[in-house]
Parts: structure tokens; C-alpha cells; sequence
């Protein structure tokens, strides 16, 4: 009897030994993940998080329609319906925007090549079939108002990373949703804005928000309103421009988004748009 009795009291010890590995291991393993995460976090700067926004996922190209309404002081609205298709040509892109109602804008086209070379100046295009001829977009016409919005041709298109420079201001939360807070600063003097803030999501690396300023201060600020996965992308599904000097604001709604169909070359070449409708 004496000898079962310390027989079980020697696996219980035992076991009770066990457990304390398995429990150390566990700590060492929690606390580890932890130490990586904070070293990451640590290793993060506004210029990686840039990246990650600017590389995130979309497929080879892209299509979609877009709802703009234009907002003025008076809350007078204006609304268009617009087919927008893009298509990445290896780190460069193409994107081509045709206005299909109302009649008084039908058939105005936007086109543009976007250059990865940060030296290279993108090719911009806008065909109005009132005057049936073609407008190069370039130089200070970049900081023209798109079509009575509050984007300018310059904002309808990817900016390169290396042209501003980026600094980590921290995490914040925008409409519950995580994340990173990057100023960005222009390296030409002569640009539109003079410094930029973006909220950048942790999860989709998309910008959530943006604020825009100019040399008399705060100028517009772009919010996502909603946003999801389409096809197994995060994409923006409706979002908004205020402009909170002309008091003036555009509200973007997308549907009909779809990826990787297969969009030919033909549909991006100034040629196409003459025509005032490419599909």
C-alpha cells in the first residue's frame, strides 16, 4: 500500500513538472511573437507603409462603373455615370474614364498612362466631343479641377512614392478601423499641395482618409465611406472629396467592379477615346 501511494505521489509530481514545461514553453513562445511584432512595428516607417499602399493587390486590370455627384454650398447635386477601366503594363499603368450620362458631358474621355519612373511625367489626355479633338494634359494644367470635381487631374492618378518624402506619425483609429498616420511632403517646391496626412488601414492598406494643404492651410479631405473585398481585393466602394474652401464636395459611388477579364490594349490609346466610346 505504501509503495502505490508513493508511486502516485511520484507521477503526480511528474505530471505537475510537465505542465510547468509546457506553461514555460507557451510564455516563451507568447512573449517571442510579441517581441517580433513590437520589432516590426518597430522597423515601421512612413515610407514602407507608402509602399504597402501603393503595392497592395488589384489584379492586372480593372473595371467598373462610377456614380459622381457633384455637391455645391447650396446643395445643389450634379450626377454622372462614368465606365472606368485600367490595366497594369508591368509597374506601369493605363486608365481610361468614359462619361456615358448625362447628354452633356456623353462621350468626354480621360485617359492617362502612369509611369513607375518617378523622372518620367505621366501622359494625360482629355477628349471633349464638343470640340472633337484632344487635350494634353501637362505642366500646370495638372492642378486643374477634373471635370467640376474636386479632384484635380494630378490626384485622379498614383502618385509615385519617391516623390514626397514620408513620416510615421503613429496609429489612430478611423471609423473603428486601425491605422497608420503618414505625413507626406512634397520634394517640388512648385507642387499644389505642400504637405499631405493619410490614414492607411493595417488590414486592407488602403487609404481611409486624407487631409490636403496648401500654403493658406487645410484644403480638402478625402474619407472612405465604405469599403470591401470585390473578387478578393479590398476595393473602395463609395467614398467622398470635400473641399472645405469652395465649400464644395464629390461623392464616388463604384459598382460593377470586376478583375482580371482580360481588357485589350486597344481601349487605352488616344485614337480610342477620339471616338467618345471605347466599348
Amino acid at each position: 500500500m505504501l509503495f502505490i501511494e508513493t508511486l502516485e505521489i511520484i507521477q503526480t509530481g511528474l505530471m505537475i513538472e510537465k505542465i510547468h514545461r509546457v506553461l514555460l514553453v507557451s510564455a516563451v513562445l507568447l512573449f517571442s511573437g510579441q517581441g517580433a511584432l513590437l520589432a516590426e512595428t518597430d522597423r515601421m516607417t512612413g515610407r514602407n507603409v507608402m509602399v504597402m499602399e501603393d503595392e497592395r493587390p488589384d489584379g492586372d486590370d480593372r473595371t467598373s462603373v462610377m456614380r459622381m455627384t457633384l455637391i455645391n454650398k447650396r446643395g445643389s447635386k450634379r450626377v454622372r455615370e462614368i465606365s472606368s477601366y485600367s490595366k497594369d503594363y508591368g509597374k506601369d499603368k493605363k486608365s481610361v474614364m468614359v462619361f456615358e450620362r448625362p447628354a452633356d458631358v456623353k462621350g468626354t474621355a480621360f485617359l492617362s498612362w502612369e509611369y513607375d519612373d518617378p523622372s518620367r511625367e505621366d501622359d494625360k489626355w482629355l477628349y471633349m466631343p464638343a470640340m472633337k479633338k484632344v487635350r494634353r494634359i501637362s505642366g500646370a494644367s495638372k492642378n486643374e479641377y477634373f471635370m467640376g470635381s474636386d479632384f484635380t487631374y494630378d490626384d485622379m492618378g498614383d502618385r509615385h512614392v519617391d516623390e514626397d518624402n514620408h513620416t510615421l506619425q503613429g496609429e489612430e483609429e478611423v471609423d473603428g478601423h486601425l491605422c497608420w498616420r503618414v505625413e507626406s511632403v512634397p520634394l517640388d517646391p512648385d507642387d499644389m499641395y505642400i504637405r499631405k496626412i493619410v490614414w492607411v488601414s493595417k488590414i486592407a492598406h488602403m487609404v481611409l482618409k486624407a487631409e490636403y494643404y496648401d500654403k493658406d492651410g487645410l484644403l480638402k479631405v478625402y474619407r472612405v465611406i465604405d469599403f470591401d473585398r470585390e473578387d478578393g481585393f479590398w476595393s473602395v466602394r463609395h467614398s467622398e472629396m470635400e473641399n472645405v474652401v469652395r465649400n464644395h464636395k464629390t461623392v464616388m459611388e463604384f459598382s460593377a467592379m470586376q478583375y482580371d477579364t482580360g481588357l485589350g490594349d486597344k481601349l487605352f490609346k488616344v485614337s480610342s477615346i477620339q471616338r467618345g466610346r471605347i466599348h
